[in-house]
């Protein structure tokens, strides 16, 4: 039973770091990617392999959200879990930056090709806590507009080029979806009603919103309210369905209920395989500028209890070497950090990826707080509030006064980290 007990615990990658049976390097490698990124990931670390046989490279997948996330707290509480874990950018200030997560060696990651100038400044930037850089950015993944290239032609709605008109008001977004849903006969537009929080970010940013969680709750009802107030004039007046959820909403656009969709970059895969004809454009301008409420993936090192330049530095080589080869990632829908990626020949090839690859640039991070960021608590309490606005539960002032009640419990209770 022993000899039993410490087999197990090798394979679960809590045994010694190196063993007499094997020389190479450990890397081992936390991460969230399943379906159809998780199948980009294990094409990428296949390749990883074959060009690095000196590392004994062991990545585990877990389940995407909470699971792990409690997990990565966990394992980088336990000091031994992993030796580079992702997570999104905007999870990385509420797990532990100088506690649980320990700095980036710039020098180190320099030496393997990737500086501050080969990354948009903007997500760079959301690396840095306190001066020091804390995270290595893999990409910009946000939402996104589709649309049916056959619908919109059939609708009048594409330019010159092709590309889908971009409404620059509410009345004309109005006027864009009504003239869409003629031709489809059910709606103009699939948007996840369950996500609600992505559409309400992305057009609360664009006139101007901000949210602060300072001891008390900062934003503005007035902004807020109109952004409610359209989302629900959306579903009330026919022209998106009242209830869609994750899986549903891309399934409402490619059976071609709805002939636009909002969703993230990464649903790509889903419609060229089905040999959709469509095209991808950054979330619209409707308040003015083109912004879209998004997130990046992001390679972090945990805190070790005992140094290791050598786990480190190979740890530092695996995520410069997957930022450098990230057109395979990029081909899954996500916007490459890594500026030599999406600015090379191959990336202008992509299509429709560089009809949004702009779009990184202007990417709104969710507001900045613990309870904060990707499959966190706030954006779990507005998905569950907002739904009601659409599905007409309630309206956008008991919407609004519901969220700020949950924004300030979650404000009064202390940070878990």
């Amino acid at each position: 039973m022993g000899g039993l007990a410490a087999a197990g615990l090798s394979l679960a990658g809590c045994g010694p770091a190196t063993t007499a049976l094997d020389s190479r390097t450990p890397v081992r490698q936390w991460n969230l990617f399943t379906g159809g990124d998780g199948a980009r990931m294990v094409q990428m670390h296949d390749a990883y392999r074959s060009e690095h046989p000196g590392i004994d490279f062991r990545p585990t997948t877990y389940l995407w959200g909470n699971p792990f996330y409690t997990k990565f707290t966990m394992g980088a509480a336990g000091g031994r879990a992993f030796d580079i874990a992702t997570l999104h950018l905007s999870r990385l200030r509420g797990m532990g930056p100088g506690t649980l997560i320990d700095p980036v060696p710039v020098d180190v990651l320099a030496e393997f090709g990737v500086t501050e100038n080969d990354v948009l400044p903007n997500i760079w930037d959301k690396c840095v806590v306190d001066g020091q850089l804390y995270a290595i950015p893999l990409d910009t993944h946000l939402v996104v507009t589709y649309f049916n290239r056959d619908i919109c032609d059939s609708a009048g709605v594409l330019d010159a080029d092709g590309e889908l008109i971009q409404p620059t008001s509410e009345e004309e977004f109005i006027d864009l979806l009504a003239a869409v849903k003629d031709v489809t006969g059910q709606y103009g537009i699939a948007m996840d009603t369950t996500g609600a929080w992505r559409q309400f970010w992305s057009l609360y940013r664009q006139l101007g919103g901000e949210m602060t969680f300072d001891g008390e709750l900062g934003i503005d009802d007035d902004k807020a309210l109109r952004v409610l107030d359209l989302l629900r004039r959306i579903c009330q007046e026919g022209l998106a369905p009242e209830v869609s959820d994750a899986p549903g909403t891309p399934a409402n656009f490619q059976n071609e209920i709805a002939g636009l969709m909002f969703a993230g970059n990464w649903e790509i895969t889903t419609f060229q395989d089905a040999g959709m004809n469509f095209g991808m454009q950054p979330f619209p301008g409707i308040y003015g500028e083109a912004l879209g409420q998004g997130d990046s993936h992001a390679f972090v090192l945990p805190h070790r209890r005992t140094p290791n330049d050598a786990a480190v530095r190979a740890a530092v080589e695996y995520a410069a070497w997957m930022l450098k080869n990230s057109i395979t990632w990029a081909k899954g829908g996500h916007v490459p950090a890594y500026l030599p990626v999406t600015e090379s020949a191959q990336y202008n090839e992509l299509k429709p990826q560089v009809n949004y690859r702009e779009a990184a640039e202007k990417v709104q991070y969710d507001p900045q707080a613990w309870f904060s960021g990707s499959a966190a608590q706030l954006q779990n309490e507005a998905n569950s509030v907002f739904a009601g606005v659409h599905n007409g539960s309630v309206t956008p002032e008991e919407a609004l006064e519901r969220f700020k009640r949950a924004a300030r419990k979650l404000i009064n209770t202390p940070e878990p980290v």
